[in-house]
This record gives structure tokens, sequence and C-alpha cells, in this order.
């Protein structure tokens, strides 16, 4: 990740507070806390003075992990500050850290270790981003519904959220890219049936119609990425060629004359495949059966 950040989330929040003199107020007050936030101290702030991001990119959270992390807070206390940003009348939003948050209310902390910055809308949003992706904490969809509502409202190119988050622009442009799948592709990729290999694949496809069958193959056949890839090139070819009368006719013989689906591929070399479908062992050898019989198939193609 090139550092458009400067030195990533790390550097926004310190590893350890500084140690404060004796003579430093308690910055459990809140106008002490808004001042040492300046000064970029760790300070602890009440969990109920803290608002959820409402563009916390990240949309799932795993039950078990979070009590997991309560059960970590109980016994070392929270090792990382969350990041907020203050909202006035005493009350701050989050900007990253929402599992740390989580966990820390499940354990029943009364205050948590924060680090306050000043961040507008686009630059909360953006820091958001770049803590979950580091983290790895975002699903691509997640990660590409992120992007769009950078650039929706805050009025970002492509060029702009790249920099911004410190990804290339073709990096950005797969992403979003995820947001074409069909609803049923993007279900299946957001509760891992398929993976983001098998959706990068599923995109190539020349229709909706065709990504939405073969994310459904993917998944009732269990089709590893390579094996969806030549899914996705067989239905290409089929769709450059499904306008040619004399294909659709020579299909149509085929079909009638072994008494079941076939589908022709063919290449822009004039090579290609012919599939013929069956459903059973004994389909099977009735196929092969009338394949081999020449006088069946020339009296049932005429």
């Amino acid at each position: 990740m090139r550092k458009a950040l400067g030195k990533g989330i790390g550097a926004l929040i310190p590893s350890a507070p500084p140690r404060r003199p004796a003579s430093e107020p308690d910055p459990s007050d809140q106008n002490v806390a808004r001042m040492s936030a300046q000064r970029g101290i760790v300070q602890e702030v009440p969990l109920d003075a803290i608002d959820v991001n409402p563009r916390q990119p990240r949309a799932r959270f795993d039950d078990q992990a979070i009590q997991d992390l309560a059960t970590s807070i109980r016994d070392r206390g929270v090792l990382q500050p969350i990041l907020l940003r203050a909202r006035g009348d005493d009350r701050f939003e989050l900007i990253a850290g929402e599992r740390r948050l989580r966990a820390s209310r499940l354990a029943g902390l009364e205050r948590v270790p924060a680090l306050v910055k000043e961040a507008n809308d686009s630059e909360s949003l953006v820091l958001a981003i770049v803590e979950n992706v580091l983290r790895a904490d975002l699903t691509a969809l997640e990660e590409a519904r992120a992007y769009q509502a950078l650039m929706a409202e805050f009025s970002l190119t492509q060029d702009e959220v790249a920099r911004r988050v410190g990804k290339s622009r073709p990096a950005i442009t797969n992403t979003l890219r995820l947001l074409q799948l069909p609803s049923e592709a993007q279900r299946d990729l957001e509760e891992g049936r398929i993976t983001a290999g098998h959706a990068r694949a599923l995109l190539a496809a020349p229709t909706e119609a065709a990504r939405s069958a073969l994310s459904r193959e993917i998944v009732t056949r269990g089709m590893s990425v390579r094996d969806a890839e030549k899914a996705v090139a067989r239905t290409r070819t089929r769709h450059e060629i499904v306008g040619d009368p004399d294909v659709r006719r020579m299909e149509s013989d085929l079909s009638r004359a072994l008494g079941t689906k076939v589908s022709i591929h063919s290449g822009k070399d004039g090579k290609g495949t012919v599939e013929i479908a069956f459903f059973s062992h004994d389909d099977l050898g009735r196929v092969v059966a009338q394949l081999t019989s020449r006088k069946h198939l020339a009296h049932g193609a005429g």
C-alpha cells in the first residue's frame, strides 16, 4: 500500500499513551479531553459518550469474535485505542475500532482508551476504510460500497479515492466492479459461498442472466476459480455465436436426435466443442448408443 496516510493508521494511534506528569489534570474531564486530543494524547473516554459511525464501511460482525475479544479485554484491557472525533456537547463519534467498542461494552467497561482526531466526514470515512483494509476486516463488497460512498457523497473521482486510501486506480476500479454483480451473486460473495476470485470471473460473463446462472452453478458444483473461468469462457463463446442460425439449427438437430440438450461452442478460429448433457449412467448409456448408431443419428437429424 502506498503511504497515502503517512505511516498508516498506526501513525494516528500511538501504541501506548505517554507518561502523564503528576500535576496534569485527570483526562477523564471532557474539557481536558478535548485539549489533550489536540496534543495527540490517548485518553479514557466514557463509553456512553461515544456514537457509532453512520458511515462505518463494515456491515457484518462476527458475534463469537466479539465475545472472544470481550473476554480478552476483561483479562488484559483494551490494548489498542479506538479512534474518535469530537462532535460537540461532550459527545464523540467513532471513526475506527467498532469491534473494540462493542467488545468493551460487552466486557462491562465504563471507559475506553481513545485518540480524538480532528476529521471531517470525508476524512472520517477514509480513516475507517484504511483501518479496516489494513486489518483485512472488510469483505470485498463492503470495501466496494465504501469506495462508492466516498465517490457519491463527496464527489471524488476514482483517482482521488485511490490517493486517499493508498491503493492503485486499477485496484479501486476492480473492487467497484463487484457492485455490478447480480444481487444473488453478491449475497453468495458476502456470505462466503463464492470467493472474490469467483466474483471477478463472473464479471466477464456476457449478461446478468449468465452471471446469475453461473453463480448458482459455482455454488452447487463447488467449482474452483479456474473451473469458473472456463465456464465463463464457454458462456462468452456461446453468446458470441448464438445469433448464427446455422449453429442454432445444428444444436436443435442434435438435441432432437439425441433426446437431450446439446450446446455448440465455437471459437473465432473455427475450432470448438460440442457439449452433450446426460442425467444418469443409464442416460449416458442411451446417448452413447445413439451416437454409435449412425443410422439412428442420421434419421433423427433428417
